[in-house]
């Protein structure tokens, strides 16, 4: 019965309840007044009463006013009451006696109330989860769900990128179907299982592709799904939850986003009967607790393994922590060639030249860019996706979407086109920093304009000359509108420049231990404390005297990149102007056009998309950018060079 069908029924029964009350109610309120025997015969006499009706020793009647009256009548004889009433001209009226016993006339006066009762209990069953056999106190009740190997679809094939991971997770699947190719060696299956990643990276898909290659019964469950408003109905769900799975031995459970209850213990300021600390106390218990749980694995997923409690990390409870990091190009290769599998896609579209010029992309990242690729096609009214369409997908994911309707002055174009070019110019001039990939004045998201560098490889760490390169591309834009427009018309489009060079110059000092005057030494708080009552209790841990000495280094940082960038800018003023002029002619221009005018030649009309050829740098991907917000760890976010 589908849910619409349980809302009707359920109307009716309300509707029919509410009818038998006012019934009841009515029936009540017209009772007729009952009054002694002998005043009905006085009235009768005085010739005060219309009609009655007989019932037995029950006698209704009207008055000539109009109102009702019964009485009982103690005689056994009525000759001499109907005789009387004739002469009196009273109408006369018999009905028979009803002959419904005792019981069901208590059943019939009391089927309203007892139908109410059914109706609050089916609500409050309902309110609790209703169904499943679950009662109207069913709150310490686990809700994790049990799924079959019919219910997942998704195998290994369907997870790429994470080869190390699906190895580990693998032997899991292995452990469950034949144990005593492990046992004989000693070998134990392990108690549980933690994801570590970063997100997007595909956790969760990879907890699926186990569900559906292990062939052994999966409880799937959120960590928020243990936590209520009431103290101790978390940690009874986990108790319901693990005597679930050991019925069901063996058998994995899956608990997803685990941060949500295991969460450190005393890292705040209140005590330590909250909700959410009983609930981790129970899931340790339960984990490696005085009674085992021989043949249950648990497998929980986070993005977030440093706010995990530590007990909740040693051997014997996630005995196995499994990586699931970015992937690399070969992974991003294989990721892509999954998405593409479901989307028609044009012979010149090659994963491989996506792949390079995509690093730092998620999986989620790279399901994304083909979904929108793809989107971009259906908007042409195109039957294949085609090269141009990932091209526009990745600047959209990469910059935002244009702006076109946006409208600027002429003036404001041209002091964007020269900050833009700034940017390029620099970054193409010092040494180590990623190459230019495309610039443009299109107003895309939040910026005006965006200049896009393209890592050509993965990187993992920076050199200290890589990190002052990109102080000095990011000061390109503005000393660029100084060189040109003057001092009194720098504009504020910097503002994201200079908060990214002050930070990148002042990890340098006090983290990376890359300043000859400070040493390798890391000065300041630890920045990753996230708890209330860690943050109270922190004290200061460098001097007045190194605090300063730490400013001055950071500000002669950055002076120095400052003063190079300018050099580079005045020693190479007419491209600066050259570039200008092609992104106030093209709006955008990429790799190519900007080799032409670094050359000193004219810049070649923009590429056409419909003839397929490979991009010169690789392909487009995810830019370490000028005119970008990001960290100084290589990571970027949405643009931000603003005019």
């Amino acid at each position: 019965m589908n849910d619409m069908a349980k809302n009707l029924i359920l109307w009716v029964v309300i509707a029919i309840v509410l009818m038998s009350v006012f019934s009841n109610f009515q029936d009540q309120g017209s009772t007729a007044q009952e009054v002694p025997y002998s005043q009905f015969l006085s009235e009768v006499d005085s010739g005060r009463v219309d009609s009655v009706t007989m019932k037995g020793p029950v006698i209704r009647g009207t008055r000539s006013d109009g109102s009702n009256f019964s009485t009982y009548n103690p005689e056994t004889d009525n000759n001499a009451l109907i005789g009387q009433l004739m002469d009196n001209g009273v109408q006369i009226r018999a009905e028979a006696p009803e002959g419904r016993s005792m019981l069901l006339q208590i059943l019939i006066s009391w089927f309203p109330f007892l139908l109410l009762i059914g109706v609050w209990i089916y609500f409050m069953r309902q309110m609790q989860g209703g169904g499943g056999g679950r009662g109207a106190m069913s709150f310490g009740k686990s809700r994790a769900r049990m799924m079959s190997e019919e219910q997942v679809k998704i195998t290994f094939a369907d997870v790429a990128g994470v080869e190390e991971a699906k190895q580990d997770v693998m032997e899991l699947v292995e452990f469950l179907r034949d144990p005593s190719k492990f046992q004989r060696l000693g070998g134990r299956i392990p108690r549980g299982v933690l994801m570590v990643g970063p997100p997007g990276t595909g956790k969760t898909l990879l907890a699926k592709a186990i569900a559906g290659e292990a062939k052994v019964p999966f409880f799937s469950i959120s960590g928020s799904d243990f936590v209520e408003m009431f103290v101790g109905v978390g940690a009874s769900r986990v108790r319901d939850m693990f005597a679930q799975a050991k019925k069901h031995a063996p058998c994995i459970i899956f608990i997803d986003e685990l941060d949500a209850v295991g969460r450190q213990r005393g890292a705040g300021l209140g005590g330590g009967h909250d909700e959410r600390e009983q609930t981790l106390n129970q899931m340790l218990v339960e984990m490696d607790g005085f009674e085992g749980n021989e043949g249950i694995i648990v497998i929980a997923a986070t993005n977030r393994p440093d706010v995990l409690d530590p007990a909740l990390l040693r051997p014997g409870r996630f005995d196995r922590q499994v990586v699931v990091p970015l992937p690399d190009v070969r992974g991003r290769e294989h990721i892509l060639r999954v998405h593409m599998n479901k989307t028609p896609i044009a012979d010149e579209v090659d994963p491989r030249v996506i792949a390079r010029g995509t690093p730092g992309f998620s999986g989620a990242d790279l399901a994304n860019l083909v979904n929108e690729a793809a989107l971009f096609a259906a908007r042409r009214n195109k039957r294949l996706v085609d090269q141009q369409d990932f091209e526009d997908a990745k600047d959209k994911i990469l910059m935002g979407a244009e702006r076109k309707s946006m409208v600027m002055t002429e003036d404001e174009k041209r002091l964007t086109a020269y900050h833009e070019a700034g940017h390029a110019i620099v970054g193409l001039k010092v040494p180590e920093h990623d190459p230019v990939h495309k610039v443009t004045i299109i107003p895309r998201g939040r910026a005006l304009g965006v200049t896009m560098f393209l890592p050509e490889e993965d990187r993992y760490s920076y050199t200290k000359r890589r990190l002052n390169s990109s102080i000095c591309g990011l000061f390109g834009g503005r000393i660029a509108e100084e060189m040109i427009f003057g001092a009194e018309r720098v504009t504020t489009g910097a503002q994201n420049d200079i908060s990214r060079v002050t930070e990148i110059a002042r990890n340098m000092v006090t983290k990376w231990g890359l300043s000859d005057r400070m040493g390798p030494l890391a000065y300041g708080e630890d920045e990753g404390e996230v708890f209330l009552g860690h943050q109270v209790t922190q004290h200061k841990t460098i001097s007045d005297e190194t605090a300063h000495a730490i400013d001055e280094e950071v500000r002669r940082i950055v002076e120095e990149n400052y003063q190079e960038a300018k050099r580079i800018l005045e020693a190479h003023v007419e491209q600066l102007h050259a570039m200008a002029d092609a992104l106030m002619k093209f709006e955008t221009i990429d790799r190519e056009q900007i080799d032409d005018i670094m050359n000193g030649r004219p810049p070649r009309p923009p590429r056409d998309w419909s003839k397929p050829s490979a991009p010169a740098d690789g392909g487009a991907g995810k830019p370490a950018e000028e005119g970008e917000a990001g960290t100084d760890d290589g990571k970027l976010g949405r643009p931000a060079s603003e005019h």
